[in-house]
């Protein structure tokens, strides 16, 4: 898969920008605040993923408009394909392939898979859990339509779920308990999808960052991935059960698949806590690395592969086994300064000042 060209059009500082892409290594140059990491998160969105900086669409349009558009020429194999997002801050945004409608932009990773490396990584392991499922969830549904299905019919279940627990105030009414019955029977059913998933998922992943991390660390430090999920021992039906007048008391769902986490383990200790910022960042990378890998196994494509400004963070030597690392597919990397590491061999190089590409 090759992205061959890209505009945007009033999305964050960029006005009207159009550039083409070859398949090879693009390195985009220009100062801090000049749109970099924007055609980054552009080149992101395209494969249906949540901006990885967490912006909502209000940031994403640009100052004094109302919608915000993204389109991109895509090659994969023989085929041609256009994406088409609109972005707006009235109603609801859309997106097409080939001037067909996308029932969910996550359907937009059937056509565009990317994985994106940014200085912010470093939440991975030190963040809160949300970032951790989010980076399992989405890697996931790259890859599986069921899953993508099943996790968004979670979503709508919490919510309907949540707005009965709240309207409860603190009281469990008859009616309550009978709609939590109903609400119940199909929380478990997503649920014990999600979690079987997601464990089959940790036992092909965590091998692959065990790896990456001891090639990118230069250290042969065990690496351990675990789901933490307590509901799953018991099973959440019985959990819900044991759960429900502390849940009635709170306004909210306690106990399922949106509270669990993803443990990292480093020479059996928690990474999170226990292991250096020099050890954290080498796991986040291995995260990437590794994420990569499963979605070239598993969809038998080459992700794009997209580098905000990463090289930035990391030491020498770090930086000189991630380029070991990293894969021979389409990269696009940015560097405020130009210059990049040994190894890393930009066929085209894009400048961009204040939203506009400009000669280099």
């Amino acid at each position: 898969m090759i992205i061959k060209r890209l505009w945007l059009t009033n999305f964050r500082n960029h006005d009207e920008t159009d550039v083409e892409l070859n398949d090879g290594t693009t390195l985009v140059v220009g100062l801090n605040g000049h749109g970099k990491t924007n055609l980054i998160e552009g080149l992101y969105l395209l494969s249906g993923a949540r901006s990885f900086r967490g912006a909502k669409v209000d940031a994403l349009v640009r100052s004094g408009h109302t919608s915000a558009y993204i389109r991109a020429e895509v090659e994969n194999e023989s085929r041609t394909s256009l994406i088409e997002i609109e972005l707006t801050t009235q109603g609801r945004s859309k997106a097409q392939v080939n001037k067909q409608k996308v029932k969910r932009f996550r359907d937009l990773g059937d056509t565009v898979r990317a994985v994106v490396f940014s200085p912010d990584d470093l939440e991975l392991i030190k963040g809160p859990p949300a970032i951790r499922r989010s980076l399992l969830d989405d890697t996931i549904a790259i890859t599986n339509p069921e899953f993508r299905a099943v996790r968004t019919d979670l979503d709508h279940i919490l919510r309907q779920r949540n707005n009965l627990l709240k309207q409860a105030k603190g009281r469990l009414s008859n009616d309550l308990e009978t709609s939590l019955i109903i609400w119940n029977e199909q929380l478990v059913n997503a649920a014990e999808l999600i979690g079987d998933t997601r464990e089959e998922f940790i036992h092909q992943f965590g091998p692959s960052v065990a790896d990456f991390y001891q090639q990118v660390a230069g250290r042969n430090d065990p690496v351990t991935l675990n789901i933490e999920a307590d509901w799953r021992h018991t099973g959440l039906a019985e959990a819900l059960v044991k759960s429900q007048d502390d849940e009635v008391r709170r306004g909210m769902t306690l106990v399922g698949p949106h509270r669990d986490d993803l443990l990292m383990l480093l020479n059996s200790l928690p990474s999170r806590s226990h292991a250096s910022q020099g050890e954290q960042r080498s796991l986040a990378l291995a995260l990437r690395l590794a994420t990569y890998l499963y979605i070239e196994k598993v969809s038998g494509d080459q992700p794009l592969v997209l580098l905000d400004d990463v090289f930035s963070e990391l030491d020498e030597t770090r930086a000189r086994r991630l380029v070991e690392c990293l894969p021979n597919s389409q990269i696009v990397l940015t560097s405020a300064t130009g210059t990049v590491p040994e190894g890393v061999n930009p066929s085209q190089t894009l400048s961009l000042e204040e939203g506009q590409v400009c000669a280099p």
